[in-house]
């Protein structure tokens, strides 16, 4: 059964009554089912204009649950998106990034998802849907692993959120990959640092992917980074110790010494690169 609910409120009840598979922009679905034809229940939400788009409140920024990666990359958003906005521009074709959605990205949860690291150094929050209630979560409690989340089936990503104390961060968003264009990371790193006015790191927010199970934000460096001025040199401030929390495993893209010595040299430059923006 496919269905095309022409609002959110339609939608919720489908998905509420017949359960199925939510379809924004099908970048993930179709190629996952190989040769397989799509079967059971389909709830197309691609037409609900009131989930696409960006909206800047007093607190946070919001983007929409349907809002697609070329919205992120044209969008005038202030330079603590220039991460997010390097990130877009890194999920698959133009063509895919006209289709896909940033919370198709999120709730397809692989540790290799461009958007995820970005969105994570901005600390973004999510707002969960159903006919029952609305909920928020934070997206580091929402994806759990490696294609597993936190969202309920009768729930729908409705949106992104993210705290306006970020919006004036450095922000850098690195990837590593065995071509320049149209490819899987072997590892990324995304940074934002939040400076104070004698040019000092007042907050840090560095995340690594493709080296965990998910995208993983690095406690101990960021608490190591605070205080430190802009202009010191970070080589020597980001050890492999920084890493801790990584766990990245042999493939066919890299081995996991690989991607270990990779992610350290490329949390060095994204931090030396975060600096140097903010000074």
């Amino acid at each position: 059964m496919f269905l095309r609910p022409r609002t959110l409120q339609d939608a919720l009840e489908a998905l509420a009554s017949t359960g199925g598979v939510i379809l924004a922009g099908g970048t993930d679905i179709f190629p996952a089912l190989g040769d397989r034809p799509l079967s059971g229940t389909v709830i197309d939400i691609s037409g609900l204009e009131e989930l696409r788009g960006i909206a800047i409140g007093e607190q946070e920024i919001v983007i929409g649950g349907r809002t697609t990666w070329s919205d992120i990359v044209s969008a005038n958003l202030p330079r603590g998106f220039d991460g997010l906005k390097a990130a877009a521009r890194e999920v698959g074709s133009v063509q895919i990034q006209n289709q896909a959605t940033v919370a198709g990205n999120i709730c397809n949860a692989s540790p290799a998802a461009d958007g995820v690291a970005a969105l994570l150094a901005l600390d973004a929050g999510l707002t969960l849907t159903s006919m029952a209630a609305s909920r928020e979560l934070p997206l580091a409690e929402f994806i759990l692993g490696n294609r597993h989340t936190a969202k309920r089936p009768d729930e729908i990503l409705a949106s992104i959120r993210i705290p306006r104390r970020l919006e004036d961060a450095a922000s850098v968003f690195f990837k590593l990959g065995s071509r320049r264009y149209l490819v899987i990371s072997i590892v990324m790193v995304a940074a934002n640092l939040v400076t104070d006015e004698q040019g000092r790191i007042r907050e840090a927010l560095i995340v690594v992917g493709s080296c965990a199970p998910r995208s993983v934000r690095l406690p101990e460096l960021e608490r190591a980074l605070i205080g430190r001025s802009i202009g010191d040199d970070f080589r020597g401030a980001i050890a492999a110790e920084h890493l801790a929390p990584l766990s990245p495993i042999d493939d066919v893209r890299g081995t996991a010494t690989y991607r270990s010595d990779a992610a350290l040299t490329l949390l060095q430059r994204a931090v030396a690169a975060c600096a140097e923006k903010a000074a």
